[in-house]
């Protein structure tokens, strides 16, 4: 068994309570750090002005948590669509500009499909996208880390390893590997391991093959299958996220992999379903204490 020295992080909006509350049930579920979402409603940086944003760092820190990553995932195929690129990558800068105000130099995102093609269009927009977020994170000494899952862990590489900067780097998720793409998060681990710079910790299985698109979505991609696959995917007729240790993640060999890269950063459970998140989280809090008592 691997032996863990790693904090562990929950994410707030797990919880389904909203932020204060979250905060109060991440600090007794006896998680260390805390990533929250600061896209939209009380955490979105238009809404959060300085003395708020002084209280809430405050409020956080007397809690005796800190932050280990803000969300910003914007949605809509992430940095593919061209004409929406613009607002897009100012919110995230100024969400950036948030995460480093609150103690934190990592905001989490999806940026969208990577194409197969690197000649295509969309694969120069995101890489334009990326570039120009990637040198702003560096002025700040901080990162945008993709989330992983909708691609396999070469692939991503072979993207980041062109935009020249550790400013766009990468939020690994196991779960989604096992679930979406099939790829091993094992291997994955030691294929972006110059990128990870935070974690979730995640369980999942995969009943059969799906093609990313459906999942995440990309543009110009139709199908007249959508809604009955959509059906399909709510049903878990393709994948099922699963509490921790009853999936098909190999957490003793997937702790092993960050032990041996060196990542000591947040291992932050998310649980996206389930119906009762918290004593989920409980137990995924338990089952990570496990390995760093090793």
């Amino acid at each position: 068994m691997a032996k863990l020295d790693n904090k562990i992080g929950v994410i707030v909006d797990s919880f389904g309570v909203g932020v204060r509350e979250g905060l109060k049930k991440a600090k007794a579920v006896g998680a260390e750090g805390v990533q929250i979402y600061a896209v939209k409603g009380e955490m979105d940086p238009d809404n959060l002005f300085a003395a708020a944003r002084k209280e809430l760092k405050a409020y956080i820190e007397d809690l005796g948590l800190e932050i280990s990553a803000l969300v910003g995932d914007l949605g809509g195929h992430g940095f593919q669509d061209e004409t929406a690129n613009a607002w897009k990558i100012e919110k995230s800068k100024r969400i950036l500009d948030l995460a480093v105000e609150l103690g934190t130099n990592v905001v989490t995102t999806h940026i969208g499909i990577v194409p197969d093609d690197p000649n295509s269009k969309i694969y120069a927009t995101m890489q334009a996208a990326c570039r120009e977020l990637a040198d702003y994170a560096d002025s700040l000494n901080a990162h945008f880390a993709i989330e992983t899952g909708p691609e396999t862990a070469a692939h991503l590489r072979s993207f980041l390893d062109t935009l020249g900067s550790k400013g766009v780097a990468v939020n690994f998720d196991p779960a989604n590997f096992v679930m979406v793409t099939g790829d091993d998060p094992v291997r994955g681990v030691h294929i972006l391991k110059d990128y990870i710079v935070h974690t979730h910790v995640k369980d999942g299985i995969r009943h059969k093959p799906i093609d990313p698109r459906y999942v995440y979505g990309a543009v110009g991609f139709d199908s007249p299958d959508h809604d009955r696959i959509a059906e399909l995917l709510a049903s878990g007729e393709y994948f099922e996220e699963v509490p921790l240790g009853e999936g098909k993640v190999d957490f003793d060999a997937y702790f092993q992999a960050l032990v041996d890269v060196g990542y000591k950063g947040y291992l932050t459970i998310e649980r996206e379903v389930g119906a009762d998140p918290e004593a989920d989280i409980r137990k995924a809090v338990e089952f990570i204490r496990a390995y760093r008592q090793a």
